[in-house]
């Protein structure tokens, strides 16, 4: 009869050993996710990684934040009636290092940027048209992060869709 060469325990250590390394391989591999932005409408709130990013901080190409800006696939929708509050919110990442974010509704500015992580608009109606014909169904609202010298870096965007 011959001696195992390596006891029970060793393999185990080994083993053990092998799955942290294969774990940590496996999440180094892995993108950082985006910081989040939130949506707030009255008690209804809605949160996401922002759609489009530039690669490891770069800024996004401008035509990037274009397609960004009009493409509705992928955002998430919350509910809106005229009057209601809007609360618009960013993770303490979005603002760090001299960045900012700015909303903007269906590709037009609407707040200048803002280093705050949280900004409320109450009581605005963001279906207004100003007599301009019949309201929108929907909007499409947007926050884009922006770099100190004011290059997007990432877009979040939501559907706000008329009560």
């Amino acid at each position: 009869m011959t001696a195992p060469l390596i006891s029970g325990r060793a393999r185990r250590s080994v083993a053990a050993l092998g799955a942290v390394s294969a774990g940590l391989l496996v999440l180094s591999a892995c993108d950082k996710p985006t910081p989040l932005a939130t949506v707030t409408v009255g008690t209804s709130s809605v949160s996401t990684e922002a759609l489009c990013a530039g690669a490891k901080g770069k800024d996004l190409p401008l035509e990037r934040v274009q397609e960004c800006l009009t493409d509705v696939k992928g955002a998430k929708t919350i509910e809106y009636g005229r009057g209601d509050t809007l609360r618009l919110g960013v993770e303490p990442d979005v603002v760090e290092d001299g960045k900012r974010w700015q909303a903007v509704l269906d590709g037009q500015p609407i707040i200048d940027p803002s280093s705050n992580t949280y900004r409320s608009f109450p009581n605005v109606d963001i279906f207004a048209t100003g007599g301009q014909g019949e309201a929108p169904a929907s909007r499409r609202l947007s926050i884009v992060q922006l770099s100190e010298d004011s290059k997007p870096l990432a877009v979040w965007s939501y559907q706000l869709k008329l009560k």
